[in-house]
């Protein structure tokens, strides 16, 4: 079956950096019963890097070898940091092709752009060089992977608008961590409406064994579902996610990936407030602790529905639910009642049995929902 790209690629990617090893070599043997499952399971996506020691290779003696050319799709990168010279760095693409021998990227990015290296990639005319590539056909899908914030990937996206898709660390417990944020970053690339491969959903396997009060909560829920499933589909069910790399390093991690993304269910509202709570407990949250007792709105004048736009917020600020946040405000939310006709009385923040800014929250529900957008 050919493959697809785009909205259609199943949403579980095989991340190549975490192989398995035999002593200090990657073993070629279990990767080989691992690509099996992931293929017979329906899964298309395999990311490695020119700096990933073996693994372009491996990809090619497990994968590319091994299977028709157009039922799996390989995504590698072009890193400047290694490369001491232009000469050097082209010369990393011509050496991908051959470790890999794939013939061709179905997507191929820049690799892992941050404040103190993004511009060596315009020093070495990179840009210009990796379009060139997908002009021949060779690059079917172009790409940057970034580790920076918000300000940064907002202006490559608007200097770069060729580019297919980015690839952003995004996790539920770095939602709003300031030093990752996740967040600001996804919705930054949403904004220019850019696909997104994700990185790091698990927190480099943190996310499998969290505190043991994140594993009682998750384990209330799905008491079968591991940790690690809790993680990546969280960011699996964020609108326009093109795949969610996993790093595998074993039979058992694929196996239970595959048990919960073979036939994937995005989380639903009571899951999505699980997730909420796991990031309370663990430090990082935005969302509004609004307990919906509806004090505040029996002597609101402009008869705003509060809680409900608040719970709206919730399912962007959260779980990034951009859509639905906004289907749900515009549905608590007619006109002549929404945020912004709130005339600042402030008599709902009198009566909040949870002391909230009540005015300051309804502000930016007004920024986040704006009518114009309606």
């Amino acid at each position: 079956m050919p493959v697809v790209y785009g909205k259609d690629t199943p949403k579980l990617g095989f991340g190549l950096m975490r192989l398995p090893k035999r002593g200090f070599a990657i073993n070629i043997e279990q990767f080989k019963t691992m690509v099996d499952l992931f293929l017979e399971a329906g899964f298309t996506y395999f990311d490695t890097a020119y700096v990933y020691p073996g693994s372009e290779t491996a990809a090619r003696k497990a994968l590319v070898e091994r299977y028709p050319r157009d039922s799996f799709t390989l995504a590698t990168k072009l890193n400047a940091t290694v490369a001491p010279t232009e000469k050097a760095a082209r010369k990393q693409f011509a050496t991908s092709l051959e470790r890999t021998g794939a013939g061709y990227f179905d997507y191929y990015l820049l690799h892992a752009l941050m404040e103190n290296n993004y511009e060596r990639y315009e020093k070495l005319h990179l840009w210009d060089f990796a379009r060139e590539q997908k002009e021949k056909g060779l690059i079917r899908n172009l790409g940057f992977s970034f580790h920076a914030g918000p300000e940064l990937l907002d202006k490559l996206l608007t200097e770069h608008p060729e580019i297919d898709f980015v690839q952003l660390q995004i996790n539920y417990a770095d939602w709003e961590n300031p030093k990752v944020t996740s967040r600001a970053n996804y919705e930054t690339a949403r904004k220019h409406g850019k696909l997104i491969t994700v990185m790091e959903p698990v927190k480099g396997g943190r996310l499998a064994d969290p505190p043991a009060e994140v594993k009682e909560l998750f384990r209330s829920i799905h008491p079968e579902m591991s940790c690690a499933s809790w993680a990546i589909r969280f960011v699996a069910s964020l609108d326009g996610i093109l795949t969610v790399l996993s790093g595998m390093s074993s039979v058992d991690q694929m196996r239970d990936n595959l048990s919960y993304m073979t036939d994937f269910r995005p989380l639903d509202e009571n899951e999505q407030e699980a997730v909420r709570e796991a990031q309370r407990i663990l430090g990082n949250s935005s969302v509004i602790p609004c307990t919906a007792c509806r004090y505040c709105t029996e002597g609101c004048p402009q008869q705003i529905r509060i809680p409900d736009i608040f719970a709206a917020m919730n399912k962007q600020l959260g779980n990034g639910q951009m859509s639905a946040a906004r289907a749900s405000y515009f549905l608590a939310a007619p006109e002549g009642h929404r945020a912004s006709d709130c005339i600042e009385c402030r008599r709902c923040e009198g009566v909040c049995p949870q002391h909230l800014p009540i005015t300051d929250h309804l502000k930016h529900a007004a920024s986040m929902f704006p009518k114009d957008e309606d």
